[in-house]
Order: C-alpha cells, then structure tokens, then sequence
C-alpha cells in the first residue's frame, strides 16, 4: 500500500515536471529565435532545413550596424529618462497613498480607496482620448511631460502596497506615535523599510510595463528626438522591413534593461508577490 502511494506520487510530480518544462519551452523557444535571428543574414533568419541556431558566420555587426541605422541613443535615452521617472513617482506616490488608506482614520476613507481601485477595471482606451485633450489644453503633447504626468498614478500600485502594509501590525505605528514621530516620519523611517518586497514588486512591474508601453508614446509623441525604443523599432521596422537581423538585434537591447532590473530585484519578487496576496 505504501509502495502503491509513493509510485503515484512520484508519477504525479513526473508529470508536473513534464508540464511545466514543455510550458517553459513554449515561452523561451521565441526567445532564442530571436536571439539566434540577431546574428544571422536576413537569408538565414528564414532558413529552416535544416534549422541553425548559431551560423557558422555570426553577424555579430548587427548589434553595431542597429546604432547607426536609426538613432537608437536618443531613442534609450529618452525610454531610459521616462521610465525611471515614473517609477520613482509611482513608488512614492503609490506607498504615500497606500499608508494613508492602511493607517489612517479619517472620514469615507473606504469609499474613496474603492473608488480609486475600481478605476482598475476601466480599460485606458475607454478614457485615452479625453486625457490626450487634457494634455493637448496644457500644452504638452508632443512632450515626454506629457507621459510622465499620466503615469505618475498607479491604482494597482496603491492596492498592491496597501495589501502589504495592512499586514503590518498597528501597534508599531501606535508605538511611534507614543514616542513623538509624526506620521511622515512613521512612513519615511518604519514603513518603507519594512516594505522592501512589496516596493521591488512595484518596481518590476511599473518598469516594464512603462519601458515597453507603445500606444501611449505613440499617441503623445510626434517629434523623433522625442520618442522611445518601443517607437523607434516600429520606425525601424517600417523603413528597414526587409533586414530582419537587425530587427532583431534591437529587439534584444530593448530587452536587456528589463532582464538586469528583474535579476537584480528576483529575490523580493517572489516574496512581495505572496505577501501582497495573502495579508489583508
């Protein structure tokens, strides 16, 4: 019977090995596509009898040829600007609001945090064109102002770190304000470090979502100078169609920010991610 039991385990955790590395496989296997597609001719990319991941001649002059072919710099630097802008704003602002909702007593405090929250549920293309006349009426279409303005917020972002300082006992804050701390030092010296996990959650998220957000650049930004990565491959894309080397390559430097923010912040992620989920 116990032989029986154990067999059935062991088959059970087999076939969820088995799952789950054909699932990753699924996801990775584009990845490496595009990775072997960036060294190669565009004669190569579409070669698949036999299929070769790395060519016996590397076009590894595709990374360099991309900076020269559009101005992809400018184009970094402006997705680099704007997303570490707004996700500094979106920490603060989200943590700031997030305490004041978990800590804080004060009148319709759960009708407003509802209100807010639900906004989560309306799809920005339902609202896009009034914040685009919005924008235009202050003079900032056409300007990186523009989108940092709009994304300064994050409904999610104050749901997530609410849930997480709602797991927070009350009594340290009570505790404080006992000692004489008033509630911006509460916020500033007890709870931001005690939200380490939640914080690098936000930031994985804030800075994806705003590194690889194209619809919105797209709407607000016309000049070249100004626009993002995400744009400037779109440009490439439509100019250089036919050099799918390159095209490529660039995929994979927009992609490299990402991974190094997510490598450094890994070890929170997991943790933010339960503790968020389960408290409150």
């Amino acid at each position: 019977m116990y032989k029986s039991k154990r067999k059935h385990d062991i088959f059970k955790k087999t076939m969820v090995y088995i799952i789950l590395f054909i699932i990753t496989a699924i996801m990775i296997v584009p990845f490496l596509w595009m990775l072997s597609a960036s060294i190669k001719t565009n004669r190569e990319v579409f070669v698949m009898d036999p299929f070769v991941w790395i060519p016996e001649i590397p076009k590894w002059d595709n990374y360099i040829r991309i900076w020269t072919k559009i101005p992809l710099l400018k184009f970094v630097q402006n997705t680099v600007l704007l997303t570490i802008v707004v996700t500094f704003l979106q920490l603060f602002t989200s943590s700031f609001a997030a305490y004041s909702f978990a800590k804080l007593e004060f009148k319709n405090k759960n009708v407003l945090f509802f209100a807010y929250i639900a906004t989560i549920a309306m799809p920005w293309q339902v609202y896009m064109v009034p914040q685009f006349i919005m924008m235009r009426s202050m003079g900032l279409n056409d300007k990186l102002l523009a989108m940092i303005c709009l994304q300064a917020f994050s409904a999610f972002g104050v749901f997530m770190m609410k849930q997480f300082y709602a797991g927070i006992p009350d009594d340290l804050c009570e505790a404080a304000r006992i000692d004489g701390m008033n509630e911006y030092r509460i916020y500033a010296r007890i709870m931001l470090p005690l939200s380490k996990p939640a914080l690098s959650t936000l930031i994985i998220f804030t800075f994806v979502n705003t590194w690889n957000d194209y619809l919105g650049p797209l709407i607000y930004l016309k000049t070249e100078t100004k626009k993002t990565i995400q744009l400037g491959l779109r440009m490439f894309i439509g100019q250089y169609s036919a050099e799918y080397g390159l095209i490529m390559a660039g995929s994979v430097v927009s992609l490299i920010p990402v991974i190094l923010v997510f490598l450094c912040l890994q070890k929170y992620f997991v943790e933010g991610v339960a503790s968020t989920g389960l408290k409150g």
